[in-house]
């Protein structure tokens, strides 16, 4: 089930003075089961580039294919496609609005037709995927904490049983402890289910500890794509365009200069401490 882009554009407001174009000429291609980032400074193109992954937009030039098909052909079953490709968007909880917490996740389900029970099994299904209390199922999701909001949120999109699971920004507005919470339970989602996670983030070292590839948008092009560790060996062609590097890339890259015999590449943590424990070795 990948997702290909083809010469995909897209213009803001077109023939005004308020035009912009938000995407220029994007190809790019997202196999079923990768855990891709996307990254860009504000205005880049990357919450207008995730919103063409389902329909929410439509380019007005270029294709785009999910498992092969064109998604703006006439009879293509965009419907279908929005329950396959869920977009979480960033402060989802401002879109929670039912009594409780099982029938906020049950409101996707019940629009696709299904019976109430096949709706609350699918429910409480998706809020164990991501790790929710049962005990908290018939609390006002108002009376939630922020983290908690924003795993029922993302619990609703899971109901639907999607192939793909897009996230704009999970973790904006919450503290360090609650951002680890809800990007560990997307990477166990990721390992366990095998779905395509695409997730768009601020965050370098986020991007750096979870994905496994990366996508660099810049006014509204694909700037750079790879591993993380390649997209970060361009650091310094990433702070011209006003982003960085993981703060363990800049280390590596000192340490490097200074003489110390080891690879600049590690993104993470750990993997500098496994490089430095090497190159004693």
């Amino acid at each position: 089930m990948s997702i290909t882009l083809e010469h995909v554009k897209y213009i803001y407001s077109p023939g005004t003075a308020y035009e912009k174009q938000a995407l220029r000429d994007v190809s790019l291609e997202i196999p079923q089961g990768q855990f891709v980032g996307i990254i860009g400074h504000t205005g880049s193109g990357k919450s207008t580039l995730i919103q063409h992954l389902n329909g929410l937009m439509k380019a007005p030039s270029g294709k785009i294919l999910y498992d092969g098909k064109n998604i703006y052909e006439e009879s293509y079953d965009m419907r279908g496609l929005r329950s396959q490709v869920g977009l979480v968007f960033q402060y989802p909880e401002h879109q929670l609005f039912e009594v409780d917490v099982l029938s906020d996740v049950c409101f996707g389900p019940k629009n696709q037709g299904l019976s109430q029970e096949e709706c609350e099994a699918r429910a409480k299904e998706a809020l164990a995927l991501v790790g929710f209390p049962e005990k908290y199922y018939k609390q006002s999701p108002f009376e939630l904490s922020g983290g908690q909001k924003r795993r029922v949120a993302i619990a609703g999109v899971l109901a639907m049983r999607p192939k793909v699971l897009v996230l704009d920004e999970p973790t904006a507005g919450l503290d360090p402890k609650g951002r680890d919470e809800i990007l560990d339970q997307v990477e166990r989602l990721h390992k366990e289910t095998g779905m395509t996670v695409i997730l768009v983030s601020h965050s370098m070292e986020d991007v750096a500890r979870y994905v496994e590839r990366i996508i660099v948008m810049n006014h509204g092009e694909k700037m750079l794509d790879g591993t993380p560790q390649e997209v970060f060996r361009y650091y310094k062609e990433l702070e011209q365009v006003g982003l960085a590097a993981p703060q363990v890339t800049y280390v590596m890259h000192e340490l490097k200069e200074r003489g110390f015999d080891l690879s600049p590449d590690a993104t993470t943590i750990k993997e500098a401490a496994d490089e430095i424990m090497r190159s004693f070795q």
